[in-house]
């Protein structure tokens, strides 16, 4: 447990010194005389570099361990962060994204230290600890970004690589690894991956029926549908409620404090009541009525009860994924074999980075050509697929080999 808490404050801060910068890119963007079109690439550069790396730092993390994954992951988002600091051209603050992105593909590394180190029953319950550090992060990150900012334009930058930095060393002091298993006279682990990277992704998508592939494509389709309403979230209020500039900061964070409550509450209740399975159905449920109702509060009530309505609506997103997410990913470490775990979950956070582009693009084009309310019904039709998956899951499915 001990060690489950050092891996928590290591990526609460990792994620803290991420979202720290994030929210400004666009701002230093359009300071270097960006074009407005070009803001979208910036934005989506960090997830094509994120799904490129995962993989690459799973199989790593395999063959050589957890740590030194981990440990070189955070050096490059330190690194990044300087970069973004001091960068005066667009094509610095492109570099600075990109490095962040190959620095932040290690998330599959931390699920499967997790996996490594929890006994079956009790990773629904870590993983959703995990990802409250991270939710976390992602609240305090941006109201420290922009404190920062008002010491000057470089100040964000320099705090999120110092902040990271702080991480290294502490993460080098008291974050041990994972793997225990004896190392070759190469100094990789006995049981290394034998695929390729390119190979797990393929086969994934090849054999889609496989126990562990099942749910790696119910989670890939519910952050689908999350990625949707985070596309569209913004314009939505913007059009529907006259939310503006000074008042959409208030919305956002709604996802991080439910998920950060969710997570460190009853997470883990569920899933020691009901299972991964059920726990992972109940999510599907949630996130569906979620999506679904959204666009109706609009329509049925006056503007003030409507807009008090749809939040009520919106908070059983992040609580579906609170309890979809957590749930399928301890499936997928329970059905993947041990020696294979970081290759997989790197591989499940690459189709997670192209869900953070498909999502994303999809909403809008929908927003914008076939109503406002429309994103909302797709994703709820697609998070309906993924609940017909998950209902099909059964609780005694055979479990992978460990050794």
């Amino acid at each position: 447990m001990k060690r489950l808490w050092v891996l928590m404050a290591v990526c609460f801060v990792d994620m803290m010194g991420l979202m720290l910068v994030a929210p400004l890119m666009p701002y230093y963007a359009l300071d270097l005389k960006a074009p407005e079109w070009l803001v979208g690439p910036l934005i989506a550069s960090f997830a094509v570099a994120q799904l490129v790396s995962s993989p690459i730092w799973g199989k790593f993390s395999d063959r050589s361990g957890r740590r030194p994954a981990m440990l070189i992951g955070l050096g490059a988002s330190a690194f990044a962060y300087v970069i973004f600091g001091l960068a005066t051209s667009l094509w610095m603050l492109f570099l600075s994204r990109i490095v962040q992105g190959l620095g932040g593909g290690t998330t599959g590394v931390a699920q499967a230290y997790v996996a490594d180190t929890m006994e079956p029953a009790e990773r629904a319950k870590a993983l959703g600890w995990l990802s409250a550090a991270t939710s976390a992060g992602v609240v305090i990150g941006p109201f420290i970004g922009s404190a920062a900012y008002t010491f000057g334009r470089a100040a964000p930058g320099l705090v999120a690589a110092v902040l990271v930095l702080i991480n290294v060393f502490f993460a080098w002091q008291w974050l041990p690894e994972s793997r225990v298993h004896a190392r070759s006279p190469s100094g990789h682990f006995v049981a290394s991956p034998t695929r390729s990277v390119w190979r797990a992704l393929w086969e994934i998508v090849r054999q889609p029926t496989t126990p562990a592939h099942r749910v790696i494509w119910i989670y890939v389709v519910g952050m689908l549908a999350l990625n949707v309403v985070i596309g569209v979230l913004a314009l939505y209020l913007k059009d529907t409620f006259a939310i503006g500039a000074r008042t959409i900061g208030y919305f956002f964070p709604i996802f991080g404090v439910v998920g950060v409550l969710m997570r460190a509450t009853l997470v883990g209740w569920f899933n020691s009541r009901f299972g991964e399975i059920r726990t992972m159905q109940i999510g599907t449920i949630s996130l569906l009525l979620g999506l679904a109702l959204m666009p109706l509060p609009a329509a049925l009530f006056p503007p003030a009860t409507a807009l008090l309505v749809f939040i009520l609506f919106l908070i059983l997103v992040p609580v579906g994924t609170a309890l979809l997410f957590p749930a399928s990913t301890s499936l997928v470490s329970q059905r993947t074999d041990r020696h294979e775990l970081g290759l997989v979950m790197g591989a499940q956070q690459t189709f997670r980075g192209i869900m953070s582009i498909v999502g994303p693009v999809g909403a809008t084009v929908a927003f914008a050509t076939l109503g406002h309310g429309v994103p909302f019904l797709l994703a709820s039709g697609v998070v309906a697929v993924a609940g017909v998956l998950a209902f099909r899951e059964h609780p005694h499915e055979p479990v992978a080999a460990t050794a």
